[in-house]
Order: structure tokens, then sequence, then C-alpha cells
């Protein structure tokens, strides 16, 4: 069975449960094993994808946080560098990565987007790493 392994960002509790409870929906209704993982914020999540593949546990991770807009610039980097240390994850060493940071500018917009019931990006970012997954198969990539 192929397993995978969810990293939720908790800086937003309540945001990360409804993306979370997408992404386990997803990945249960495709027949796929889970583990979670709990980090901070946003900006630990690459560090700890990469923690994890240490154990080639897992075929694939899914990113899972949210960055809402503040008065001050830690924002962009906060949104900037974790996406760009997954990208370099996934690039440099072959990580099926489904990305579910929402970078918004008001939590009614993450609301929005991790809703279940709305968007559901926990769902779209578990279909991503599960597509992700397929491909590497696809191309014999270990």
């Amino acid at each position: 069975m192929t397993n995978v392994l969810i990293v939720e960002a908790r800086f937003y509790e309540d945001l990360a449960d409804e993306l979370v409870k997408g992404a386990a929906a997803a990945l249960e209704a495709a027949g796929v094993g889970y583990d979670r993982v709990a980090v901070p914020g946003a900006f630990e999540i690459p560090a700890a994808i990469a923690f994890a593949a240490r154990s080639d546990r897992y075929a694939g991770y899914i990113a899972l946080g949210c960055v809402i807009r503040g008065e001050t610039t830690h924002y962009d980097y906060v949104c900037g560098e974790s996406a760009r240390g997954l990208q370099d994850l996934a690039l440099q060493r072959n990580l099926a990565i489904g990305y579910g940071i929402l970078t918004c500018e008001t939590g009614e917009q993450a609301w929005a987007r991790a809703s279940v019931a709305k968007k559901n990006k926990g769902k779209a970012a578990a279909e991503a790493c599960l597509a992700m997954i397929a491909l590497k198969q696809r191309f014999g990539v270990a």
C-alpha cells in the first residue's frame, strides 16, 4: 500500500484541521494510507519533509498550512521560502509533493479555500501528490 505523509502547519489550527479533513478524505477515497506530523508554521514544512524523506517510508508528501498577510513583510518571506523549499525538494530529491499552503490576504479568503464545502484545497493538494506519485511510477523514478 502506498503511504503518504501529511505535514501540517498548526499556526492557524482551525484552518489546518479543515485542510487535513479534505486531504485525508481524498487519500482514504483513493485507498492510500497516511501519517500526520505537525509543525509550528509553514516555514517549517520543507525541513519536516526533508527529515521524513530520509526514512524512505513515504511515496509522497502533502504540505498543508496557511499564511495570512499581516502588517509586515514577514508574510512575503514565509510564503516565498516555504514554496521555494518545497520546490527545491521536489526537483533535487525527486519527491512527490502536493502543495497545500494557502497564501491569503484575509482570513475569509483562507476559509473559502480551506473549507471542504468550498474550494477544498486540502483535497486538491492530496490529489496533486497522488498524481505526482503516479508520474514518478510511470517514469520509473525512485
